[in-house]
This record gives structure tokens, C-alpha cells and sequence, in this order.
């Protein structure tokens, strides 16, 4: 009896976890690993965040830039001495490359030209050697966003320390939606303030804790910067980001926190981050998505 016993239990062990259960977990360890490698590729691309080599913002009238120190930016040492200068007057740029330095725009040399910034959604880019540069726009700051696309960053970077993907944390949130969207204030690193849009409210439960998301729109998804009892210990003081599919039918967002991801500023000091509205400080630990990073 003793013998049929034990063999009960060991089948019974056995069989805790079905065969469906197994490839449904390997799949999804491979969804994360994926998404992983892509947000790796992302972040090496020549428009991710780990090539960035300089961030300075223009003032009012002329702004010269160059490696030599007499410049009003100073860029890195393998940069031409004095490259051009940005001319700032009521909110309109021009740039006037020095003569006889090959700057490029879109592959061409020039004698000067007006500048779009990165609220346009094609800013102006202009090239030297290894390094790009544009304008970004922060409320009523113009900065040099400058890119170096040999940045030593860039090979020296391999992964992402990360929680243990665990499916428990895809979490289903019930979508509320606003009779009309609320307004969401969203402070930045830079100490401005950017007003976005909310349409409703995400509610869920971690560890049978009530908690909200305020999300914002973000083209055909939804978009959240949150922080919860892990930030500035074990992840990013600055909040971690996370997209969403929209509601279902039913109301119904999934949200997986395996995905929540650091924003550039862990990655880079010449990010301009959004960090997270008062309304997105979840009163629990996520131990899943992405860990803090050194740089």
C-alpha cells in the first residue's frame, strides 16, 4: 500500500503541470526574450538613446558650436573645431555652417537654412562626420539634440537587467472611460510641464490591491509612466514606461508589466524624460519589467 501511495503522489507531481501549460509558458518566455532583444536593438539604432553625445539649449541671437572651447557649445574633441552657428530670433532658427566645413543636409552641402524642430515630426538633421545633430522644442526651449553613431555606449552595451518574466504579472485592468478626456499633468526632468490628454482610468488589482492607471493616447495605443515601491531601489527612480492595446470590447486592457520599460533617461543624461504624474504612484512593489541601469 505504502508502495502504491508514493507512485500516486509522483504521478500526481507529475502531472501538476499539463502539457498545454508547458508550451504555453515556453512561448511566452520567447515573447519576452524577443521583446528584449528588440528593445536592445532599438536603443543601438541611430535613433536610440545610447549614441546621444550632447544636449545644449540655444539662447536668444547667436549660438556657435564646434570642439573648440571658444565655442558656445563645445562638442566632442573629434568634432571640427568650429562647425556653424544657430541663429535664435522670436522662435525662428536658421543655421549658417562655417565656410569650408562639410556639413551635410540630407547629403548636401549648403550656405544656410531654416530649421524644424522635433515638434514638426521631421526636424531638421545636420551631419559632420560621426555626429548628427537637430533641434528639439521643450515648451519655449530650443535645445541641440547631438548624436555621436560611434558612441563607445553603443558597443559597450549588451543587456538590460530585468525581473524573471512571470506570467502572473499580466495583469487584466477594467478601462473607465471619461465622459470627456481629463487633462493630465506630466512633469519632465527638465523641470517643464507637459499637458497631455486623459481618456479614462485603468483599474486592477496587484496582489489583491486595488490600484489606477491614468493612461494617455498615444497613436493607436495607450501610453503610461507609473512608479510603484521598487523606483530608486531596485528600478529606475524615474518611473518605468509601458504601452497598451486599447480597451476590448468588454472594457478590458491587459497590462504586462514583463514589457514596463526604463525611459532614456536611465540610459543617457541628455534625455529630456517625462516622469511619472502623481496619479500613476502605484502603492505596491512590480517586481517585473526592466530594472535600473548605470550609465
Amino acid at each position: 500500500m505504502r508502495f502504491v501511495s508514493t507512485l500516486f503522489m509522483i504521478l500526481l507531481t507529475l502531472n501538476a503541470c499539463s502539457p498545454n501549460e508547458d508550451k504555453s509558458n515556453n512561448a511566452y518566455q520567447k515573447e519576452i526574450a524577443r521583446w528584449q532583444e528588440k528593445r536592445i536593438e532599438r536603443l543601438k539604432s541611430k535613433n536610440g538613446w545610447l549614441n546621444l553625445a550632447g544636449l545644449f539649449w540655444l539662447v536668444e541671437g547667436v549660438n556657435a558650436i564646434g570642439s573648440d572651447s571658444s565655442n558656445s557649445f563645445v562638442f566632442p574633441a573629434k568634432a571640427p573645431s568650429h562647425i556653424g552657428e544657430y541663429i535664435l530670433e522670436n522662435k525662428q532658427i536658421r543655421f549658417i555652417p562655417k565656410p569650408g566645413v562639410e556639413v551635410l543636409l540630407d547629403g548636401e552641402t549648403f550656405e544656410q537654412t531654416e530649421i524644424q524642430t522635433d515638434k514638426t515630426r521631421k526636424p531638421t538633421l545636420l551631419e559632420t562626420g560621426s555626429f548628427a545633430w537637430f533641434i528639439i522644442e521643450r515648451g519655449d526651449q530650443f535645445g541641440i539634440r547631438l548624436r555621436d553613431y560611434e558612441h563607445p555606449a553603443i558597443a559597450d552595451f549588451h543587456e538590460i537587467e530585468s525581473f524573471p518574466a512571470d506570467q502572473a504579472w499580466k495583469i487584466e485592468a477594467r478601462f473607465e472611460e471619461f465622459e470627456e478626456p481629463r487633462e493630465l499633468l506630466i512633469p519632465t526632468v527638465i523641470g517643464t510641464v507637459e499637458k497631455n490628454m486623459c481618456p479614462g482610468t485603468l483599474l486592477f488589482k496587484v496582489n489583491g490591491v486595488q490600484q489606477e492607471f491614468y493612461p494617455v493616447e498615444a497613436s493607436k495605443r495607450l501610453f503610461v509612466i507609473f512608479a510603484d515601491e521598487t523606483s530608486g531601489l531596485e528600478t529606475y527612480g524615474g518611473g518605468r514606461f509601458l504601452y497598451l492595446q486599447k480597451p476590448d470590447k468588454q472594457g478590458l486592457v491587459a497590462i504586462d508589466f514583463n514589457k514596463a520599460f526604463n525611459p532614456p533617461c536611465a540610459f543617457t543624461n541628455f534625455a529630456t524624460c517625462p516622469l511619472p504624474p502623481r496619479e500613476n504612484f502605484l502603492t505596491v512593489r512590480i517586481e517585473a519589467g526592466e530594472k535600473g541601469v548605470d550609465h
